[in-house]
């Protein structure tokens, strides 16, 4: 059986930083707090729990002071620094420049449309750390879709600025826009509408949307490791499991299944921004033990 591990998976660059801003942090003290989990992926939080990283929660910080606080990729709204402030906590910022860049544009482009009565739409999962963050920079008065179910609570007669979740699905932000700009014109009666769509999810992970599908077709089997938090890992996954059904989900080697490999004789090992590549080892190694038994 040939096993491979796709070269292009494993973690981007804003949730490397980030690990390496809470290592370098806990070689100097015992312990770090981390608001929210550091990265969607629980075997890798246990690794960093171990160094000393302990994650908070937005209540917890409100009663710590003098402290450092390590702010993850996903970025914080405005809130967060006011407390911090008040509190006097150092904040080690590693929120992604991805995510920062579509912080501000957001805030701008609210503070625009807020100026002829317009909305400001966030494609996105509700409640998600980065779009909270997001949600932020409107003073809460974005709206926030998830999926098609949520189009209600748009008012398609007032102008719109709609921005992505940088994680989300290509394919999905294209078609929940085309419905709101039918439903517009439809509202209105006008082929003209003041509907503007941002271009804000990450290349890095719009390009392994591409990468994938070609990886997905290349083994008869596809393992995906992901944390079970991870927004990013169940897009990725869907679209292996669309190019090949053979695909499975795992968040660690215990998921693991015998009977997938059956007969089988190429493996093909990949995973979301959030996963490391040494788990993804990991599983490489004990696929291997598993066919041998």
């Amino acid at each position: 059986m040939t096993i491979t591990i796709d070269s292009n998976s494993g973690f981007c660059f804003g949730v490397v930083y980030a690990i390496q801003r809470a290592e370098e942090e806990l070689s100097n003290l015992e312990t770090l707090y981390c608001l929210g989990d550091i990265v969607h992926n629980n075997v890798e939080v246990e690794r960093l729990r171990k160094k000393g990283l302990k994650t908070i929660d937005h209540e917890q910080l409100k009663g710590l002071h003098d402290c450092k606080v390590l702010i993850r990729a996903h970025g914080e709204p405005p809130e967060t620094y006011r407390i911090a402030l008040e509190n006097n906590i150092k904040l080690l910022d590693a929120s992604c420049p991805v995510v920062l860049r579509l912080q501000n544009n957001i805030k701008t482009g609210f503070d625009a449309i807020n100026k002829i009565e317009g909305q400001v739409v966030i494609y996105g999962k509700k409640g998600h750390a980065e779009v909270n963050g997001l949600l932020g920079q409107t003073q809460g008065n974005g709206i926030v879709i998830s999926d098609f179910s949520d189009l209600d609570s748009i008012d398609f007669s007032k102008p719109i600025n709609i921005f992505s979740q940088t994680t989300k699905s290509l394919e999905g932000y294209e078609k929940i826009t085309e419905e709101i700009k039918c439903r517009m014109k439809a509202a209105t009666g006008k082929e003209d509408i003041q509907f503007i769509a941002n271009k804000t999810i990450c290349s890095q992970v719009s390009k392994r949307d591409v990468e994938l599908k070609t990886f997905s077709l290349s083994h008869e089997v596809i393992i995906f490791v992901s944390g079970i938090k991870s927004s990013n890992g169940k897009v990725l996954f869907d679209v292996c499991r669309k190019q090949n059904p053979s695909s499975y989900f795992v968040s660690d080697s215990d998921d693991l299944n015998p009977a997938w490999f059956a007969g089988i004789e190429t493996v093909g090992i990949c995973g979301a921004t959030s996963t490391p590549r040494w788990l993804m080892e990991k599983i490489h190694d004990e696929i291997f033990k598993l066919i041998e038994k």
